[in-house]
């Protein structure tokens, strides 16, 4: 049976893909790395002889994470790219309070490092980050860079060192997404604080500087190969790893075809999916309890996390994982297998520990069995000793 169902299974999904109905097929079984990118460029009609180095124009975009896939519609493949970026921005460098020893790895424009910020056992956390210039920068926005599968802090305030006096950028308010912005202001040292009721993991800190905008070029560069065409996919909600080949040297600035922003305009990815590890249909930014399912976002003590993952009774084992939420029981002890533990168990599940007196009836039952099969056993042995001596044949005469 088993064996039919899934060659069903097999047929009709080779049906649809020889019909082309790549887009009803469910998630899982489509490439999971486009997916990822909020927005994406068709290249095409580049009406090459032999393969081309391309630059995909960026400056006028607004990113927030600088990744970028390129796609090869015609061979299904990534290739690899080399990003371009003029931008001469200020150096910034960032110190915490509570101090962290990686507090620079959120200015370090590597989305593969981040400064982690643990969640104290009985309180909301609090960090304040100190973001210092050698000259002004000119800012009206800040972007926040999570680690995969992490939560937005739950609040953040922003203060500027204004003419020597510390001045409200943007007053404590709840955050409800990577970019906060605010008045333009002109400051070479910034205070950033976040309160966060889960763990919290920066990967990077930006202040976007606005005077460099109008200077800037970026572009991302490939090589293509004649009669392809390409999706180049940016701004991802999360760092995904992109299998490609070989990289060639596309530093040089020799034979470049650059495409206008008219010839590559930006469009929204009908792929993207945002990020929700739990599949509880609750973006994993948004998240009161980013790893336990709980589309309800239950929080009956209001404190910023769910309650699966609370832990209650402060017994170092969340809500969802506790047999036990209310009373602490570290070992979870669970005697009669119910699913709840012993501290907080009323009536036991299993009869014999319900009914102390029923293991002894079973007990005098077993011992009465045996008795009857130890005298049955007997009058056997008894009848057939009987039978032996009587089938003794007579003396002859």
């Amino acid at each position: 049976m088993k064996l039919k169902f899934l060659t069903l299974s097999l047929f009709l999904l080779g049906v649809l893909l020889a019909s082309g109905v790549n887009a009803e097929l469910p998630p899982l079984l489509k490439n999971p790395i486009p997916s990822a990118f909020r927005s994406y460029k068709e290249i095409s009609n580049l009406s090459f002889k032999v393969p081309t180095v391309v630059d995909v124009p960026f400056s006028g975009e607004f990113i927030e994470r600088l990744d970028f896939a390129v796609f090869d519609t015609a061979t299904g493949a990534f290739e690899p790219y080399f990003f371009k970026n003029k931008t001469v921005e200020n150096n910034i460098s960032a110190v915490s309070n509570p101090e962290t020893g990686g507090a620079g790895q959120m200015v370090d424009d590597n989305l593969q490092t981040y400064s982690e910020f643990p969640l104290p056992e009985n309180a909301q956390g609090n960090v304040q980050i100190t973001l210092s210039s050698l000259k002004p920068v000119t800012s009206s926005a800040l972007t926040v860079l999570l680690e995969n599968n992490v939560a937005l802090p739950s609040f953040v305030e922003v203060r500027a060192s204004v003419n020597g006096q510390s001045q409200i950028v943007v007053a404590n308010k709840k955050m409800d997404g990577q970019t906060i912005r605010f008045p333009k202001t002109t400051s070479d040292n910034w205070v950033v604080t976040f309160t966060f009721n889960q763990p919290l993991r920066i990967s990077e800190l930006r202040l976007i500087q606005d005077e460099t905008a109008q200077s800037s070029f970026r572009a991302v560069r490939f090589l293509s190969q004649p009669g392809h065409s390409y999706s180049v996919y940016f701004d991802p909600d999360r760092y995904v790893r992109i299998p490609v080949g070989e990289l060639g040297d596309l530093s040089s600035t020799k034979e470049v075809f650059e495409l206008s922003a008219s010839e590559s305009p930006t469009k929204s990815n009908p792929e993207y999916i945002i990020a929700d590890v739990d599949k509880d249909g609750i973006p994993d930014v948004k998240d009161n309890c980013v790893d336990v399912a709980n589309p309800d976002l239950l929080d009956v003590n209001g404190n910023g996390r769910g309650d699966v993952c609370d832990d209650f009774d402060q017994d170092g084992i969340i809500n969802s994982k506790d047999n036990c939420p209310d009373n602490p029981n570290f070992d979870q002890k669970d005697t009669d297998g119910d699913g709840i533990g012993d501290v907080c168990d009323k009536e036991e599940s299993r009869i014999t520990e319900k009914y102390a007196w029923l293991p002894w009836i079973g007990i005098g039952f077993a011992g009465l069995v045996l008795v009857i099969l130890l005298v049955l056993m007997a009058k056997t042995t008894g009848l057939k000793g009987t039978d032996s001596s009587d089938s003794i044949l007579p003396p002859m005469t």
